[in-house]
């Protein structure tokens, strides 16, 4: 018969939640081990209280594996230490370098033999270290942060080189408005890109929108340009006055419900700056009745490598009043885009700590630090337009490294029709 959980384990008589509980007392375990013995050595090394610039000094390390230190063993708990803590070979050296400030050795023991622990945990347990922190990442939401911003980061890189493209940012805003007949809405879609940067010859930029609907609808889709014109007939839809020069030239092509919009001359290697604004009479109908259960949804997809995105939805007071947008993070790989009303495609939502910040109420409220001049390329659309940008309500959502090929949707119940 088995005599402990790791035996029982070994001879196949333990349940998945019990291999779960197991992994989770060893992590738990461990870190308390570190967090005692590592605060303890410490003590001893003149300076350790005053900072990472005087510990590094004391001990001949570096001043990042003395702040990452410092920030481990100030950890209040068990899985925290674990996500902070160096790896069991910078651990080692620091313990070494201690050993000259008079640690005395059963505190020195001690301390060794929680390393020698925290190695066997990673080594056996979840394999390495990544592992280690995909598992911390399920528990304290800083180990669940930086996990998502590294892995985001590192596909990034990746995809970047891929696609022969990157740019620092993709923003994108729907304006909701009330259609001139009082029964749709009118929807404007600004669309800006900063930094875009073509990585080898020949690559063609594409953006895109389109109409996501469930039904066939009575009028086709003909998006048109600030001025009025259909997109298709314009040599060229960028808001010239908002973008780098010379002048990037984006060319429409409408394809049923979807418009894209092709950069067929991009300048390898020079970072461009491009905004364009596409508007939508009679998109999207204002009155759907509740009992149906359906939501008004805009979604910013992820179509560029990005360092970071940002995506907003600005409404009307007379539309959806009272209502705060919620967020749902797609993944399109296989099923292309998400619509949001379509309840099989929840089996594909990204989990990730991402928000929805109500910005307030106005265009002078709506300031960007990622988007160049964004207040301005927004009051300039609603001049052209005619909207009141003051009565505009916002919402934002931003991110770090957006995952290629994701869908950011932010949807709205719908409003009753009058009786």
């Amino acid at each position: 018969m088995p005599t402990n959980a790791t035996d029982a384990a070994l001879d196949g008589e333990l349940k998945p939640r019990d291999l779960r509980d197991t992994l989770e007392v060893r992590i738990t375990r461990t870190g308390n081990q570190l967090l005692s013995s590592l605060a303890r050595v410490l003590a001893h090394v003149p300076g350790s209280e005053a900072g990472p610039l005087r510990l590094a000094a004391a001990l001949g390390v570096d001043k990042v594996l003395a702040s990452r230190l410092l920030k481990a063993v100030r950890s209040t708990d068990a899985v925290t230490i674990m996500h902070r803590a160096p790896g069991p070979e910078p651990l080692r050296r620091v313990l070494r370098a201690s050993e000259r400030h008079g640690v005395p050795a059963d505190e020195m023991q001690a301390a060794c033999a929680a390393v020698d622990a925290f190695e066997d945990l990673i080594r056996t347990g979840t394999g390495d270290r990544s592992g280690l922190e995909a598992i911390l990442s399920a528990w304290a939401p800083d180990a669940r942060r930086d996990f998502e911003l590294r892995r985001k980061q590192a596909a990034f890189r990746a995809v970047s080189q891929l696609k022969g493209m990157q740019t620092d940012v993709f923003a994108e805003a729907a304006i909701f408005w009330p259609s001139a007949d009082g029964k749709n809405i009118d929807v404007v879609w600004l669309k800006s890109v900063a930094g875009l940067t073509a990585l080898r010859p020949g690559v063609t930029i594409k953006l895109t929108s389109k109409r996501g609907i469930e039904a066939q609808p009575t009028t086709g889709r003909h998006p048109t340009t600030l001025s009025g014109e259909p997109v298709e007939s314009v040599k060229n839809t960028v808001i010239p006055q908002f973008c780098s020069e010379p002048t990037p030239e984006l060319i429409a092509r409408v394809v049923g419900e979807s418009t894209h919009y092709l950069l067929e001359r991009a300048r390898l290697g020079e970072p461009i700056e491009l905004v364009l604004c596409e508007v939508n009479r009679a998109e999207l109908p204002r009155y759907v009745p509740l009992k149906l259960g359906r939501r008004a949804w805009a979604s910013s997809d992820i179509s560029l490598p990005a360092q970071r995105c940002q995506f907003d939805m600005l409404i009307h007071p007379d539309l959806f009043p009272s209502e705060q947008p919620d967020l749902r993070v797609y993944d399109t790989a296989i099923l292309g885009l998400a619509d949001r009303n379509d309840s099989a495609r929840d089996i594909d939502q990204f989990e990730l700590l991402e928000t929805v910040d109500h910005l307030g109420v106005g265009v002078a409220r709506f300031g960007s630090s990622d988007v160049p001049r964004y207040r301005e390329v927004l009051e300039h659309i609603c001049q052209q337009l005619n909207y009141d940008g003051s009565v505009l309500r916002g919402y934002r959502v931003t991110s770090s490294y957006p995952i290629y090929g994701s869908q950011y949707a932010m949807s709205l119940r719908t409003t009753e029709p009058p009786s």
